[in-house]
């Protein structure tokens, strides 16, 4: 069992995660390796992913229980979608593993940089929320949710993370439903692409499992501080999200230069 002191910074960790999500709906995923790497003190970067898609993959399926209830996750769409990426997933999991983990973590420090870049951007929130599919919708749907997903489950894989950043948008180009649909039903193929990745890493011993249990109650707990604080901004949301991605790019350049100087045989 970890001590007292990393306990508490597992919990906080996972926290600051949670209340991240409360606050902006989504994103805070992407800090979970850079905490448990260089707060908590996780020394192995793979067994930091490994954990971080654990934490990840039981976040989303709970905060998949109030989007199911408002009606905003299109099950058949996900299916397919998710399907396709857990087959990505398991692949680029398995490729990851074989990376060195100082150069992973570099990699990962520059797709912080693109997610931060990516938050930035104003999303549309227009579409058809009577998409579905169907007999008839299944020939233009389907390749489309299987190909997109292929390959956003590759890349959450390969890194650790839930994707959405990536997910959201895949699925409202695949299918052209709306964004509040979309970033529901997303949470099924996050929880699908971190279970497929954290059961690839625990079959490589690479899980700090009372490490993820900590992480994931912390995240329970600041989930709910997050929303009810966010429920009090809520007229602040672009302010909120732009400082967040600020925050990832912040974090992004930091996490380039732990993971490059190794390689560079500078001593960090």
């Amino acid at each position: 069992m970890p001590g007292l002191v990393t306990s508490s910074l597992a919990a906080g960790s996972g926290g600051v995660v949670g209340v991240i999500l409360g606050l902006v709906g989504g994103g805070g995923s992407i800090l979970a390796v850079p905490l448990l790497t260089y707060v908590v003190g996780v020394g192995s970067p793979h067994i930091a992913i490994g954990t971080s898609a654990l934490a990840v993959s039981v976040s989303a399926a709970g905060n998949l229980i109030p989007q199911w209830r408002a009606g905003n996750v299109k099950w058949r769409c996900a299916a397919a979608f998710s399907l396709a990426g857990v087959l990505g997933a398991m692949v680029g999991s398995t490729a990851a593993k074989a990376v060195d983990g100082q150069s992973l973590l570099a990699l990962f420090g520059v797709v912080m940089l693109v997610v931060g870049a990516l938050m930035l951007r104003k999303r549309r929130g227009d579409g058809d929320p009577d998409v579905r599919l169907i007999k008839r919708s299944a020939a233009v749907l389907l390749p489309w949710l299987l190909g997109i997903g292929l390959l956003v489950g590759l890349f959450s894989g390969f890194f650790g993370i839930g994707g959405g950043f990536l997910i959201v948008p895949g699925l409202m180009l695949a299918t052209g439903m709306p964004l509040p649909m979309a970033i529901g039903t997303s949470l099924v193929a996050v929880s699908a692409f971190g279970a497929a990745t954290a059961a690839s890493y625990a079959a490589s011993g690479l899980i700090d499992w009372p490490l993820a249990g900590l992480f994931i109650l912390g995240g329970v707990l600041g989930g709910l501080a997050g929303t009810s604080l966010g429920k009090r901004l809520s007229g602040r949301k672009r302010t909120l999200s732009v400082t967040f991605a600020g925050l990832v790019i912040l974090v992004g350049l930091y996490v380039v230069a732990r993971g490059a100087l190794p390689l560079l045989g500078v001593a960090t």
